[in-house]
């Protein structure tokens, strides 16, 4: 439809140029007339004309009928009908009937809608391609054991339940199934919204499109194709983006007035002459003047322009609009629904807490743990040592370090035997640390580490996905502005609970599949409230699209992005509030820029009618059109002030936020 409505416009443009140049009332205006005639002059204008009203005029043509079959008629009906009467009128004076021909303005109004639609167009990127980022979590191929324990490679599409892959480090997993064989940390967060890699044996359950860790792991094929978790994910999107309900586009609103305006305009003022014993060609004349100029050109730039000034204003500064209408609801927005994985957090392991024992400083466990962890690829080891290099700890090289199967590291740091294990390494071998720091920081859903030198604990090290440092900000604005911010999290309840009390969450939801935000999200919808959802995973894709307005972190997945409305590029939380503080300023200014436009009918429209017809003052359909033409220049101004206002508005919402 963008390369249709561009032609159409190239094409109408080339031929309204000649239309231009034979028109005898242009010439007149210019000074011109008589130096352009030719005989038959009249009949190329209505050529001319009539290819651009047939050509450029479809789209408004067929439009009308679509519009007024659905009882909804909007701009394509205004359209329609001024640029149907103007050339019908204009028709009938060449072949006849008494009065001014004016197929330049049918030809140029033409030309203007077909711009304005174009521009409009544009400026939604078109089709999601969500479902496509969302297929390609999986891999191509799996190595499936043979009955001998051989391996082969075969695609997805042969697997069956029963069937036993072998998934090595750094792969993601082919399907859902069981572990048989093998231990490892699985990287499950684009899917579950889970912050850390979450340990896995034999037994456990396994996710298709996850990420193996460090470990070769053996997985029994328990469900395939449209069984599987990552397919339901899909389908979950594929209905959300069919029921997705979409605003009237406030152009519409204004051209179904505007229409029926004209319509009851023209009607009244041709009866009202005809019964004060005007000739018909006059009456005609009044309401086709009334019905051209209520069409005025600006109405199909007004909008279209005032939203492209404001996505080119955003994508400047990093928040890319995908839907126009999204971004219009986004003025609306009472909660705004965040994840909390990647989006309020970093979605990396950090270190946010070091507890010292047996007479230790904080520097000292960290530069031993972190002298252990350097060897280890896991990410707990990879938090604790870039822990001790932003805190500026230099630590010294291991010698003898092993991995300890399950439970931790174990090597010799500086002559002192060290070691960084679980929780349940020492309950394993009967240690214990009664120390309430260290409890605190366990209900609070963190991961502790412990480090002993010479087997005693000598420390504790707390971690957990770290928090955003601009998350606290942004919550603090939309609350000023307000907005109730909501955490929506895959996530435990003490992590939960953790994150909310850090950043100041009045309400929370923890521990939520992703088939269960969808419903989440309907929930809050359902008090009346129009929710915005923040997110950056596979697992918010269905509550991105179920959302009124759908915000991705822009360093979340391509799945996210495509099924989002708005993206926010810089990944910064305080982006949410600045877009939908421009959203409301856009609202503003498209509203004030229709006025603009169309402020001038209150004069123009019953100088149209002749009301002052006995004053000798009467409006020709050509003077009409002229003055239509007018509106756009109004229009015009109305566009720049908007952009201008726009752009301070927003630098100054960008500032004061």
């Amino acid at each position: 439809m963008v390369d249709d409505f561009r032609r159409r416009f190239w094409i109408s443009l080339a031929l309204t140029a000649p239309a231009l140049a034979t028109s005898e009332m242009l010439q007149h205006l210019l000074g011109l007339r008589g130096t352009l005639a030719f005989p038959g002059d009249r009949y190329v204008e209505f050529a001319l004309a009539s290819a651009v009203y047939v050509y450029g005029g479809r789209p408004f043509l067929t439009g009308l009928v679509d519009e007024l079959r659905q009882r909804l008629p909007g701009m394509m009906t205004l359209v329609a009908l001024a640029i149907t009467v103007a050339y019908a009128y204009s028709t009938l004076v060449v072949f006849g009937l008494p009065g001014n021909v004016f197929f330049w303005e049918t030809a140029t109004l033409i030309d203007i809608m077909l711009l304005g639609h174009w521009i409009e167009m544009r400026s939604v990127l078109g089709a999601s391609r969500a479902l496509e980022q969302l297929v390609r979590l999986l891999p191509a191929e799996a190595h499936r054991l043979r009955g001998d324990g051989s391996l082969e490679e075969v695609p997805l599409d042969v697997l069956r339940p029963g069937d036993r892959v072998l998934v090595k480090p750094g792969e993601k997993i082919p399907m859902d199934g069981l572990v048989v064989q093998g231990r490892t940390s699985v990287n499950q967060a684009m899917l579950t919204g889970e912050s850390q890699p979450v340990e896995k044996g034999k037994g456990d359950p396994v996710i298709g499109g996850a990420v193996n860790g460090e470990g070769a792991i053996t997985v029994a094929v328990k469900r395939t194709g449209a069984e599987t978790y990552l397919s339901q994910v899909v389908e979950l999107v594929r209905r959300a983006q069919e029921t997705r309900s979409r605003t009237q586009d406030l152009a519409d609103r204004a051209a179904l007035w505007l229409t029926l305006v004209a319509i009851g305009g023209g009607t009244v003022t041709l009866v009202a002459w005809l019964a004060a014993g005007r000739e018909f060609s006059f009456a005609l004349e009044r309401m086709v003047t009334v019905m051209v100029i209520t069409c005025p050109h600006a109405l199909g730039l007004a909008v279209p322009l005032v939203v492209a000034v404001s996505t080119s204003l955003s994508a400047r500064s990093g928040l890319l609009i995908r839907d126009r209408s999204a971004f219009e609801r986004a003025r609306e927005v009472a909660a705004v629904v965040f994840d909390k994985t990647g989006t309020l957090t970093e979605g990396r392991f950090g270190v946010t807490d070091v507890v010292a024992l047996e007479g230790r400083d904080e520097r000292d466990v960290l530069r031993l743990g972190a002298a252990l962890e350097s060897r280890s690829e896991h990410p707990i080891a990879a938090g604790i040592v870039q822990a001790a290099t932003e805190r500026g700890v230099t630590y010294p090289v291991p010698d003898d370090f092993a991995a300890i199967a399950g439970k931790g590291a174990q090597g010799t740091v500086a002559g002192v035997k060290v070691k960084v294990v679980s929780p349940g390494f020492l309950t394993a071998h009967g240690l214990a640390v009664a120390d309430s720091r260290v409890t605190r920081l366990a209900d609070q859903g963190k991961t502790v580490v412990y480090v002993l030198a010479d087997g005693k604990v000598v420390g504790a090290i707390a971690l957990a996905d770290i928090i955003r440092p601009e998350s606290r900000e942004a919550l603090d604005r939309l609350k000023a502005m307000g907005i109730k911010p909501i955490m929506l999290t895959g996530d435990s309840s003490a992590v939960a609970r953790w994150v909310a009390g850090e950043l100041g969450f009045d309400e929370y939801f923890a521990e939520v599949l992703p088939d269960q935000k969808a419903a989440t999200i309907n929930d809050v919808k359902r008090r009346g409230l129009a929710v915005a959802m923040v997110g950056d995973g596979v697992n918010d894709a269905p509550a991105l699209v179920a959302a009124d307005v759908g915000i991705a972190i822009g360093a979340g997945t391509d799945v996210a992005i495509e099924s989002a409305d708005i993206v926010l590029v810089r990944s910064d939380p305080r982006d949410v509030p600045v877009i939908v503080g421009l959203a409301r300023a856009t609202y503003r200014k498209m509203v004030q820029n229709l006025w603009w436009a169309t402020g001038y009918n209150a004069v123009a429209i019953p100088l149209a009618a002749g009301v002052l017809a006995r004053a000798g003052i009467l409006l020709s359909p050509a003077l009409g059109a002229v003055l239509m033409s007018v509106s756009t220049v109004v229009g015009a101004r109305g566009r720049r002030d908007v952009s201008a206002r726009s752009t301070d508005g927003y630098a100054a919402s960008d500032e004061h936020e």
